[in-house]
């Protein structure tokens, strides 16, 4: 879109955006690097075609550095670059018009940089309503799909699944069978690296996927994606305080 057409949008009254972040990352030998960012931006794609709000360019990178420098091909931000990044660009979306923001993750570990940068940006902007949502437990039945393998799941069933079905080039099918790998996290205390949960990245059973569970799944996915974006577009909050308004005492 050019500047007019996003102006134009914004005055007649969208003040709604989507922004997909995802990651580049080792995906087991399976799937290509860049399967979080695919999904991220399939997925948003979509949903904003679906209920009309703007859709920011994709966040191809993202907080990685918790799969180590074993496997080639991961590039990552720090925690605490990433959260700068978000809050910037959260920054100029504001000061284009942008009044609610989707920040739609599909990469577990940027949450909690994602979550300080909407901590930022709402005690900087008194009229900005912000989410971070994840993409793989954005409501029950997709939770359940993606943690049915293995509760540390990564590149296991339901993410080949869905490659399979909305992106296959991105799936390598001779290495699908052999490239099962158990979760070894359940009685741990520490939060391990996957160098040292996983023996060839994967942590689930993408022997399991099917290109009919994929579609299924995908489906889901942007049908209570969509239903989330619509209910947010019509949220007031719940009380009209201003966040600097200070309590006065008698």
């Amino acid at each position: 879109m050019t500047w007019e057409e996003i102006g134009k949008l914004i005055n007649s009254g969208m003040d709604s955006a989507i922004f997909p972040i995802g990651a580049t990352e080792q995906h087991g030998p399976h799937l290509g690097c860049g399967m979080d960012a695919e999904i991220a931006d399939r997925l948003c794609h979509a949903v904003s075609e679906i209920t009309g709000a703007l859709l920011m360019p994709l966040m191809p990178f993202g907080c990685s550095v918790g799969h180590s420098r074993r496997w080639p091909g991961t590039l990552s931000l720090q925690p605490k670059t990433m959260i700068d990044v978000v809050k910037e660009l959260g920054d100029w979306a504001y000061a284009s018009g942008i009044r609610r923001l989707f920040i739609v993750n599909s990469h577990v570990t940027n949450y909690a940089p994602l979550r300080c940068a909407l901590e930022m940006l709402r005690a900087d902007y008194d009229d900005m309503m912000l989410a971070v949502i994840n993409s793989g437990s954005l409501s029950e039945r997709v939770r359940q799909r993606h943690f049915s393998d293995a509760d540390d799941w990564h590149a296991n069933e339901a993410e080949t699944a869905l490659m399979l079905a909305v992106s296959p080039q991105m799936v390598r099918e001779e290495n699908v069978a052999q490239s099962d790998d158990e979760d070894r996290t359940k009685q741990c205390v520490f939060s391990h690296p996957v160098n040292r949960t996983s023996k060839n990245g994967v942590t689930g059973k993408p022997s399991l996927a099917s290109v009919e569970q994929g579609e299924e799944l995908f489906q889901w996915m942007v049908e209570d994606l969509s239903e989330i974006v619509r209910r947010g577009m019509q949220e007031r909050p719940p009380l009209s305080f201003s966040y600097d308004e200070k309590i006065e005492f008698v």
